[in-house]
Order: C-alpha cells, then structure tokens, then sequence
C-alpha cells in the first residue's frame, strides 16, 4: 500500500469528535478530582484539629506555653496520671475527629452529585424542591436531635466532663459511665442509671476535674477556744496521714475558716481540706473518725442540741380515761332525754285538748276518790 492510497483512507474515515471529550465528561471527571482533593485537605485539616484536642490546647481558654507537656501540666493539677489524662483527650479527640470527618464526607459528595447531574442535563428543580421541603419538615421534627447532637459536641470538645467523673446534671447526679454526642449515661449513687439528652443539660457541676475540697462543720462548746481547737485538728491531721492512701489524696494542710454559726449550744467551726479529685468523700470520712477519737481524748464534747417536744397525741392511760369519761356523759344525756319523752308522752288528767281542765271530769273523779274513803 503506497502512501497516497493510506492517506487517502485516512482522510475518507469518519472524524472524532474531539468536543465531545472537551465537554460534560471532562468536567465531570473535574469535578470528582476537586471533590477527591477537597475532601483529602478537609480531612488533614480535621486531623490537625483533633491533633489539637489531644494536645490540650483547643476547647481550653488555659494554654500551657511552656517547656512542660500540657497533659503533664493538667495531671498536675488534677491529681491523674499523666497516662489518664492523655488516654482521656485521645478519646476526645477520636469522637471529634470522626463526627467531622463524616460531616464533611457527606457534604462534599451530596454536592459533587448535584454538580455533576446538572452537566448530564438533569433538571434539578424538582429534586431540590422536593428536598427543601422535606428538609424543612425533618428540621421540625429533628429540632431537639439536631440540638442533642450539637450540645454533644460542644461538650466532647470542652471536655465538660469524662468517664469517671461525679457530675450534677441538675436531674441527674452521680458517676459518669458514658459520654455519646446524643445521651450521656450516669450512675446514681443508688445504682440507678441515667441516660441524659445532651440538649437538655443546661448546667454541668463537675466535682471531679482539677481538684476537690473536703468541707467539714465541726460544733464545739463555747468553753472550747479556737487554739484547743487548732491543736485537735493538727493531731488528727498527723494521725491521719500515717494512712498512705489518705495521704496520697491530700493536697494541701488542712484550713481552719473559722466560725461558721452559732447557736444556743454550740459554736460551728469550718475546716476545708484540698483533695484530689473523687477522694474528698473518702478523706472527709477518716478526717472526721479521727477527729472524733482526738476530741475524746482531751474531754471536748460535742453539745447537745436542746429541743423542745410538743406532744400532739395524749398519753394512752389519759386517753382511755378521756373515753370513758365521755362514754359515761354520753349515758347520762341518753338517760335523760329518755326521762323527758315519758313526762311529755303521759299528759296530766283533767285537761282538755286545748289545755283547760274539764269540770266533769274532775267532779267523777272527787265523786270516786269520796266513796272509796273509810
């Protein structure tokens, strides 16, 4: 075949269109790159963030800026382990990043789809209609949902509370044994357990996060100075922290505040000690025993508080008597209006119907009363 005769065919084939190529695929297949990429940066970013939260220093108004690790830091002032604290934000940050990343997946793809329908020439306005109006129906019905989830999240990433924390969720008190983006669990201290809609917390009182105070009244007799007292308390201070499991919970020295109230008996003297977290309940406790058996030893007691009783049932001997008593007028008063009904039955003789007296029958009876005389 000669180079004129391959020319020749070459030129009577059909042409390619090239325009088509050039046209809705190429930008469709643009648009799955661009969407491919906004989604790998989306998620580094995500990662980064979460990075963050592990680190300590997103969802916190304190930065640690210095030399020392912020868990090291927060470990400090909690009392946990530095292990723990890290174990804690890593889960923070795991739930976060996963919340964020599907969000972001799921936005990325619904709009590349709407995208590249419309370069297939689709029309998209009764689709969108459609979904405008079931998304404002499922807005409606989904509004506490959509607020559990969101209250969830803000929660995770200010790290308001954790597994193994005593919160107050005002309903809900206790120990936390699960935190989700929609429901946290709670333990009561009765075994109960609570399961808690994120959106309906409106407050969270964490006794478990930095540090705990254990808050004791002690009442003690007037004739009792504060020296004596101060005395008691650095004895039972002493004798307690020969346990090394109270010890270890107790952070500073015990403070004396002072006199709290006072009474007809007593004077209430307040004595705060700072503890770790979730240990303030168990060193309370000790602190009191042993404060107790000081107090013994030196012959401080503890007044007692004066009352008075009103007795609001009588004595059983006295309300026996009272039933008799009553019982015996009740007969009495029976007996009487009975007396009275007999006179009122039998109507004297020699009266008529209106109250006169009937001649006749008085003169038959003098007449009876004459011949049966002697």
């Amino acid at each position: 075949m000669t180079f004129d005769v391959l020319a020749s065919v070459l030129m009577s084939a059909p042409t390619f269109d090239w325009e088509f190529l050039l046209g809705a695929p190429l930008r469709i297949l643009l648009i799955i790159i661009v969407a491919i990429a906004l989604n790998f940066v989306v998620r580094i970013l995500i990662r980064r963030f979460a990075a963050g939260v592990a680190k300590g220093t997103v969802g916190s108004s304190k930065t640690t800026r210095n030399r020392f690790s912020a868990s090291n830091m927060q470990a400090q002032i909690s009392g946990f382990e530095p292990e723990i604290v890290r174990e804690r934000r890593a889960q923070r940050a795991n739930t976060v990043g996963r919340m964020l990343s599907s969000i972001s997946t799921i936005f990325i793809v619904v709009i590349a789809v709407l995208m590249i329908l419309t370069e297939l020439d689709f029309n998209l306005g009764p689709i969108l209609a459609s979904a405008g109006v079931a998304g404002v129906a499922i807005g409606f019905g989904a509004q506490a949902l959509v607020k559990d989830y969101l209250s969830g999240f803000f929660m995770v990433i200010e790290d308001q509370y954790g597994i193994g924390d005593t919160v107050d969720l005002g309903e809900a008190i206790g120990t936390v044994e699960d935190v989700g983006l929609r429901i946290t669990q709670v333990r009561g201290l009765d075994g109960t357990l609570w399961h808690v809609r994120n959106g309906e917390i409106l407050r969270v009182g964490n006794q478990s996060q930095g540090w705990a105070r254990a808050v004791l009244d002690i009442p003690i007799a007037y004739n009792t100075t504060m020296a004596t007292y101060s005395e008691v308390i650095a004895a039972t201070t002493e004798e307690v922290e020969k346990d090394p499991e109270i010890a270890d919970a107790i952070l500073e020295k015990p403070e004396i505040w002072g006199v709290e109230s006072l009474s007809a008996e007593s004077q209430v003297i307040r004595t705060v000690l700072k503890t770790k977290p979730n240990q303030q309940w168990a060193v309370a406790r000790a602190f009191r025993a042993e404060l107790k058996r000081q107090m013994d030893r030196r012959g401080i007691q503890i007044p007692i508080t004066q009352e008075t009783v009103f007795r609001t049932l009588p004595d059983p001997t006295e309300a026996i008597k009272i039933a008799a008593t009553n019982e015996t007028g009740d007969a009495a008063h029976h007996h009487e209006s009975h007396g009275n009904d007999g006179d009122r039955h039998h109507e004297p003789h020699g009266h008529d119907e209106q109250g006169g007296r009937d001649p006749q029958r008085d003169a038959g009876r003098d007449s009876d009363k004459r011949a049966s005389a002697p």
